[in-house]
């Protein structure tokens, strides 16, 4: 199976690279194209692991000299991929001192005496983590899925005969509510430094660490209060009060017992990223330079070893497979080949307003997540082109690359594939294929309107468009 997706990424490649190309559009361009277009259908098909991909179609960029070797390798100089590299090295600070558990059953032990409140402490309890925590998979499968899963649990909520009774709508609620805090902060999920990476190159728009939060904050905070209730309404439980689930949790924290000396640094570590994050217009302190920071911070005072770091797996293969996508995605651009695109492509659009040719490209972008089992094939496939194309047709730029960045984690959850944590809350059993997807239609559809009407509104008063 392997070598038979393997032929279909190369038979791709060879297909595109042998067709003639449009005359404005040089040799190089269109040659790189092909190695793009390859390397996108390896990242869907996966004849190998995701870095592997990346990794080979930066390869043979080099060897067919369609780029140069230093050229080649620029992007895993950039900035953005050692950002989230440094991430995930503070996430493992989460896990490895079980802070992250202890902020969801404090959040719950507080407000959890209902399956609603108890909702709302889940996708709490990962809003809170989440700018720290750039995987999904860590967040939502690594700490917070075994607490829902023993929540429902403690309910007589199981998924053979009584999934129904509460485990049901929390797996949902942590599936949805990952979704938002993915999209909430550009540390919150692993391809977001991608996308603005991408927005830079192609629509010379800038989005820091502190206009990406800033610009979520009021359609992330509305959408994480709607969503649980939605929810609620169209899925609902079957038990609605739980006056032991404060008990419950606040007998896991006697458990867990003090905060540990570790869990302090990272605590005053988290704390100290955010600010100087914040801030970082005042301090002239670059994002990178402040995540690499509180890297040495957790070292040097031996919460976490060098070993530590070296056996962060997530962080080093996301350094490698973003480092090449954005060598590729960059040597596109800077060859000519997606501005030509998308003057080509503005045809299609010509004549129509840039309101309704926004609406109409955003939602074919989301929706065709039906056909992508990872985010970061689909971003690197579609979000420059797509942008590129909204901005020919006279949408504002900063206006289109904050709409198509926040849409790229909204997509996520409308199929029981379309994100890391999905293998994990869909192999639970709770949710049958066809509530996923149902209930992800009806969400994306509610988000996408929270975030483009309201979410619109308010980056009208931020003045971005």
């Amino acid at each position: 199976m392997k070598l038979i997706k393997a032929l279909i990424v190369v038979l791709i490649g060879m297909v595109i690279w042998f067709c003639p190309h449009p005359e404005a559009v040089t040799a190089q361009a269109w040659h790189l194209f092909a190695i793009v277009v390859a390397t996108i259908v390896g990242l869907i098909v996966q004849p190998l692991p995701i870095g592997a991909v990346a990794f080979i179609g930066v390869t043979i960029a080099v060897l067919t000299n369609v780029l140069s070797p230093k050229d080649a390798l620029a992007g895993f100089g950039n900035t953005t991929i050692w950002l989230i590299f440094c991430a995930f090295i503070l996430a493992r600070g989460f896990i490895k001192t079980g802070l992250g558990r202890r902020i969801a059953y404090k959040i719950i032990s507080l407000i959890g005496d209902s399956t609603l409140k108890i909702s709302y402490g889940i996708v709490l309890s990962d809003l809170i983590i989440s700018p720290a925590m750039p995987s999904s998979g860590a967040r939502a499968g690594g700490i917070l899925f075994p607490i829902v899963r023993g929540l429902s649990s403690a309910l007589g909520s199981e998924p053979e005969n009584s999934r129904k009774k509460a485990g049901a709508f929390f797996m949902q609620t942590l599936w949805q509510g990952n979704t938002i805090t993915n999209g909430m902060f550009l540390t919150s999920m692993a391809a977001n430094p991608l996308i603005a990476k991408l927005a830079a190159d192609t629509f010379n728009v800038q989005i820091s660490w502190t206009l990406w939060a800033l610009g979520a904050l009021v359609p992330g905070l509305i959408s994480l209060a709607v969503i649980p209730y939605v929810l609620y309404k169209i899925y609902p439980p079957q038990i609605k009060r739980y006056p032991e689930g404060k008990a419950i949790a606040k007998k896991e924290l006697e458990n867990i017992g003090p905060m540990s000396y570790g869990e302090k640094v990272v605590t005053s570590v988290f704390i100290g990223a955010l600010v100087l994050w914040a801030t970082g217009n005042i301090t002239g302190l670059n994002a990178t330079t402040v995540a690499m920071l509180a890297v040495c911070v957790l070292i040097v005072f031996g919460v976490l070893s060098w070993d530590d770091v070296l056996l962060e797996k997530g962080g080093w293969d996301t350094l490698i497979w973003m480092g090449a996508l954005i060598t590729l995605a960059g040597g596109l651009s800077k060859l000519g080949f997606v501005k030509w695109f998308a003057g080509y492509a503005s045809g299609a659009v010509g004549g129509i307003s840039w309101v309704v040719a926004l609406g109409i490209l955003l939602l074919v972008y989301v929706y065709t997540h039906y056909f992508f089992a990872s985010l970061t094939a689909h971003i690197t496939a579609m979000y420059a082109t797509f942008g590129a194309v909204a901005i020919a047709a006279q949408a504002p730029a900063y206006l289109v690359a904050l709409v198509f960045a926040y849409a790229s984690n909204l997509m996520m959850p409308i199929t029981h594939y379309g994100g890391a944590p999905a293998p994990i809350i869909f192999g639970a059993g709770y949710v049958t294929q066809n509530e996923w997807w149902r209930l992800g239609f009806i969400t994306t559809l509610v988000n996408l309107c929270i975030w483009t009407f309201i979410g619109g509104a308010w980056w009208k008063i931020l003045g971005l468009w």
